[in-house]
């Protein structure tokens, strides 16, 4: 899986637990640009990518991701 088809699935992600079918996330998004995007819906946000990719991130990691990107990067070294 490429980081555009992972971002595609981010983004799906997003839109559901947001509640907002408008939402068009790219890699330099961060929760500053997302009005919803609060820490418990982010909480939500990393249980549902890790079951929807079947990976587990480490909490040093979640704590990283400044950026979309960030977590796509996590994503695709867990899923090559």
């Amino acid at each position: 899986m490429n980081r555009s088809e992972i971002l595609k699935t981010v983004n799906e992600v997003f839109i559901d637990i947001l509640d907002d079918e408008s939402l068009v996330l790219t890699e330099e998004t961060s929760a500053n640009d997302v009005e919803d995007w609060d820490s418990l819906n982010h909480i939500q946000i990393v249980v549902a990518v890790e079951k929807q990719f079947k990976i587990r991130f480490t909490s040093q990691e979640i704590l990283s991701w400044k950026t979309v990107g960030e977590m796509i990067s996590s994503i695709s070294s867990k899923t090559l």
